[in-house]
């Protein structure tokens, strides 16, 4: 046997340094070698928060509360109300100049353009300014304050601005009684969120206020209980969609569940037609649906106390930053990267802005990237192939504490997808959560280029993972 064994030319399993192989493998050894970093990429004081937070089981227990709060919400589309202000009147009291965006906190001076010409249309719409130089004038004066959209119960999509005079659909917890707040879609396009401004831009705001948003509210009243959300969602995961980036499905099932209400209801009947037609011709008015369900979903994991739990992620065009469930409102922040993806005629990955918007808070609840095996079709924005869809969601299951068995993939034999990122096992296992997303353009006034994936920076992580051992 040993004489046997001498012949051969050894196989072997490297887990250090490629170079360390390097001579066998030129003498025609059978290497295969593993991509593996020491937890912490080897820097002590994390490397030692992570020992001390992996395995405890404080925070096992912790995690499996946030995760049986998040799968017990039930989320409702129950009412639209049609100005802003009157479900925050304190933000606007006599008056006052004020404009919600999305991601973390940060002053004018600082913002991306994307964000400064969303900003700039916010004040056009509102009547605050006359024109594009009054409102950056304005708005450069400090004559503005800003407040995060998260920190309302409300999420928003790319620059996400909710101004007083916007409609805005109210969601309620049916489970835990918490509600959420989003804006209405615009569609796609030369479209305010993306930082567009033009004549154009105000008349489409104008029209969602004076007629979709009423339509919407009178066919709301002839549903008692209002929609699920939640079964909607589960329901486009069968049907193609990951419920971030692809939302046909989805939108064709609120068309479903909207149609006959609002035929039945005392509005209008040819501006009912007007709404259904827009609806229908929108693969993405779900998105704010499906975004302000996951974020009453993660409202409902947030506050357990020792909780490693993400329950948000949102990006501002310049960092993105995630929460923690037993962390309260504090960020995570690092510098945004650049999603890489498909881009309209015209346009290429010089023009893109780095990553934007509340909408990541579906990747927190497991759809988005974490549901990707549910629409391969997605992965084509990237060059990629149905196989490249379903390991990403598999990838997507080492860094998530639970599954969702509500939330089945067709193409993982109907497992539940991944549906709640633990920061322990994001640092640990040294995989970054992947996000579909839209791509805006990198100066104002241009609007959506294309449609893409990014990573949200392994920062992020890191911080949230040190702030944790400190409280543990």
């Amino acid at each position: 046997m040993k004489r046997e064994l001498l012949g051969r030319t050894p196989a072997i399993l490297n887990v250090g340094l490629e170079t360390l192989v390097t001579g066998p493998r030129a003498a025609g050894a059978a290497v295969t070698h593993l991509d593996w970093r020491p937890a912490g990429d080897g820097e002590p004081a994390l490397a030692r928060a992570l020992a001390r937070l992996t395995g405890d089981a404080r925070t096992d227990a912790a995690n499996d509360a946030a995760v049986a709060g998040m799968l017990a919400a039930r989320p409702h589309l129950v009412d639209v109300e049609l100005r802003a202000e009157d479900i925050w009147p304190h933000l606007w009291e006599g008056g006052a100049r004020l404009l919600t965006h999305a991601g973390a906190p940060l002053p004018w001076e600082a913002m991306c353009e994307p964000m400064k010409g969303t900003l700039i249309g916010a004040m056009l719409y509102e009547g605050w300014a006359q024109d594009e130089a009054e409102a950056r004038g304005r708005l450069t004066a400090g004559e503005v304050r800003f407040v995060q959209n998260h920190d309302l119960g409300a999420v928003g999509p790319m620059s996400g601005t909710i101004s007083p005079s916007m409609p805005m659909f109210v969601v309620r917890d049916a489970a835990h009684g918490n509600m959420a707040y989003t804006n209405l879609s615009e569609g796609i396009g030369r479209v305010l969120r993306f930082g567009a401004y033009g004549p154009e831009v105000i008349a489409r705001l104008q029209w969602l206020g004076l007629t979709v948003a009423p339509a919407l509210k009178s066919a709301l009243a002839e549903l008692e209980g209002g929609v699920d959300l939640r079964a909607i969602q589960s329901q486009a995961l069968l049907m193609g969609d990951e419920v971030h980036s692809r939302n046909a499905a989805a939108t064709a099932l609120f068309h479903m569940a909207i149609g006959g209400a609002l035929a039945g209801s005392a509005y209008d009947r040819a501006r009912s037609r007007e709404v259904l037609d827009f609806i229908a011709g929108t693969s993405q008015f779900f998105l704010n649906l499906s975004m302000v369900a996951s974020k009453a979903i993660m409202d409902a994991a947030h506050g357990v106390a020792r909780s490693s739990i993400v329950t948000a992620i949102a990006r501002n065009g310049v960092t993105t930053a995630i929460r923690v469930s037993s962390l309260g409102a504090r960020w995570f922040e690092a510098p945004s990267d650049v999603p890489v993806g498909l881009f309209f005629a015209g346009f290429a990955q010089r023009d893109a802005n780095p990553d934007l918007g509340d909408s990541s808070i579906c990747e927190t609840a497991g759809y988005g990237g974490q549901s990707l095996a549910a629409a391969p079709a997605l992965v084509q924005l990237v060059g990629g192939t149905v196989a490249d869809a379903i390991a990403i969601s598999r990838e997507m299951h080492e860094i998530a504490w639970a599954r969702n068995p509500d939330m089945a993939l067709p193409n993982l034999d109907f497992a539940g997808a991944p549906a709640s990122i633990d920061v322990r096992k994001v640092v640990d296992n040294g995989i970054r959560p992947l996000l579909t997303t839209g791509i805006a353009h990198r100066q104002a006034g241009i609007g959506q280029i294309g449609a893409g994936m990014v990573r949200v920076p392994m920062t992020c992580f890191t911080q949230a993972v040190m702030a944790l051992a400190e409280r543990a």
